[in-house]
């Protein structure tokens, strides 16, 4: 099992979170091994037989898209996302515990918010139209796609609450547990 960059204490709740988020975020990570296939079926079609086929090209973004929406939330609990670390490494336990629960709560929180109410439209619109691809030999659900958007979203709420959770865990521990 994979722990935190910066181990954060145990907590029921964020616990259950974790363990959800781990088995989407492997069962979509498969998306990737589908992507590397449809990607070399593309360039031998393409190449060898020069017949590249849009729906392949189109398939190529959509796998990428889930394995990158679906990968966000698995990052945020594994602590393996993209952190800005000039200053953050020196800091104690207690002082990254804050950090974390202010941008989980002032950043994270607004930005998914955002996102998942704006994505309902969208993705409310494409189903309705039963939105497909312009190019006549095109994919034809891009509204299935698109409903992926506010899944992923709110997955990545839930993992940023487990983060919040562990690191509010830690601030009641006195800030003894990890790296100080």
């Amino acid at each position: 099992m994979t722990q935190p960059s910066h181990s954060l204490p145990a907590s029921p709740l964020a616990d259950s979170i974790d363990q959800v988020v781990r088995i989407v975020g492997r069962t979509f990570a498969w998306s990737y091994l589908l992507l590397v296939a449809v990607i070399i079926a593309q360039v031998v079609l393409r190449k060898v037989f020069s017949n590249g086929q849009i729906a392949l090209e189109e398939l190529q973004w959509h796998l990428y898209a889930i394995g990158v929406l679906f990968g966000l939330s698995y990052a945020e609990i594994t602590g393996t996302h993209v952190r800005v670390d000039i200053f953050y490494h020196r800091f104690s336990a207690r002082t990254k515990a804050w950090i974390e629960i202010i941008t989980v709560a002032f950043f994270v929180w607004p930005f998914t918010y955002v996102l998942f109410i704006h994505s309902l439209d969208f993705v409310y619109e494409a189903w309705r139209v039963g939105e497909r691809s312009n190019a006549p030999s095109g994919l034809p659900w891009r509204w299935l796609i698109k409903s992926a958007i506010p899944f992923s979203v709110a997955l990545l709420a839930f993992a940023s609450l487990s983060r919040l959770l562990r690191a509010v865990a830690l601030l009641r521990q006195g800030g003894s547990h990890g790296s100080e």
